[in-house]
């Protein structure tokens, strides 16, 4: 089913009452608390989801609710909203400007509407599937670029990826930087590097470990500008993906990235040669 202009209207509004629920909060010392998994989560997280839940409850009761802070509400509808209140806590509580909310809709599995909004910077990116994104209505396009060697990357850190995925991520990395290995990759940025790869500013991001609520909005936002988003095995992201996530600028790289992810063993041995 297309996305209908009043789901546009109503993630709008999702975003609006998120932004008004964190702004006071941003920079200022409210209690800051680590979850089971020793995550950071702050009132901003806590009060900016439920703001948005009793929206979706008045207005949408049918479908359901996927939310970092508050978990999953059943619906009847096959459409879920997916809500990450503050992407990047710890630049939230760090005082840093580039985390984000996250709103998508997620329509049998296939994000088909994504929102990333920085709320006190006032940038916002929407991705409708269908639709060219557009960051603040105007609209926002990735950048061409010719080859991996020179491409900007970014992550918000290795030290969040799995063990295993480690090497791929540094393979890749020693790809893009070619012989200026002290470029080297942008780091910190959360959901915020997926709009500035939207709007042209970099060319790839590379993370692991992500959940459907860290990824979903990203896809209809990066896709719609032109860019692409997968798996590291160039698989398209869906409500079952494992967190293994790319999105590519220029969609023609794909394959140079997926190779370059790839490469590790290959490496290892070629290591052994000399």
């Amino acid at each position: 089913m297309p996305v209908r202009p009043a789901d546009i209207q109503l993630a709008h509004r999702l975003a609006d009452a998120a932004g008004a629920v964190i702004r006071p909060y941003f920079r200022s010392a409210a209690g800051v608390r680590l979850k089971d998994d020793k995550s950071p989560v702050t009132l901003a997280d806590i009060e900016a989801e439920a703001a948005m839940r009793r929206i979706l409850d008045a207005e949408r009761s049918g479908d359901g609710i996927v939310g970092e802070e508050y978990g999953e509400k059943p619906g009847v509808t096959g459409r879920r909203w997916v809500l990450d209140p503050i992407d990047g806590t710890r630049s939230f509580t760090a005082g840093r400007a580039i985390f984000g909310t996250l709103i998508a809709l997620v329509e049998d599995g296939w994000p088909v509407l994504g929102i990333i909004d920085q709320p006190v910077q006032r940038e916002r990116w929407v991705g409708v599937a269908g639709r060219a994104t557009e960051l603040n209505g105007a609209p926002a396009r990735t950048r061409a670029c010719a080859a991996l060697e020179g491409a900007t990357i970014a992550t918000t850190s290795p030290h969040l990826f799995a063990d295993g995925d480690v090497p791929h991520y540094l393979s890749l990395v020693a790809a893009v930087s070619g012989n200026a290995p002290r470029q080297g990759p942008v780091y910190g940025g959360d959901c915020y590097n997926y709009g500035l790869l939207a709007s042209g500013h970099l060319d790839l991001v590379c993370e692991s470990g992500l959940q459907l609520y860290d990824f979903a909005a990203l896809v209809p936002v990066v896709e719609g500008a032109g860019g692409r988003m997968c798996d590291w095995n160039g698989d398209p992201l869906t409500a079952q993906s494992a967190g293994h996530v790319l999105a590519i600028g220029d969609p023609a790289r794909t394959d140079d990235v997926l190779e370059a992810l790839r490469n590790v063993a290959h490496d290892h041995d070629h290591a052994h040669d000399h």
